[in-house]
């Protein structure tokens, strides 16, 4: 009997230490679910890939390779890459999110 008490207790302690950081963990999961970062390495700063950026980003795409299919950023090469977020610093009126700007 006491043996199932002192386990009944570590469980309740075991749970009330948890809860929190499974809270947490949901919160922070649902805030980012459709949102990541992106080192910008030309720059040395991060972005949060999120709607604003993707978008901004297919406008760089339409302007830049006007005849070409679309391709994702990932796929990009490097210097692809590079290109967009120098043209990215230079429109800053849609650049909310750089570490830079504290």
């Amino acid at each position: 009997m006491r043996k199932a008490m002192r386990f009944m207790t570590s469980l309740a302690l075991a749970g009330a230490l948890t809860a929190p950081l499974a809270m947490q963990a949901r919160d922070k999961d649902d805030h980012d679910r459709d949102k990541h970062r992106v080192y910008d390495r030309s720059h040395r700063d991060y972005h949060d890939w999120d709607d604003r950026e993707n978008n901004a980003y297919r406008n760089w795409y339409g302007q830049t390779y006007q005849n070409r299919q679309y391709r994702d950023y990932n796929r990009l090469h490097r210097k692809d890459q590079n290109a967009y977020w120098t043209w990215r610093h230079n429109h800053p009126e849609n650049d909310h999110d750089r570490d830079d700007r504290h």
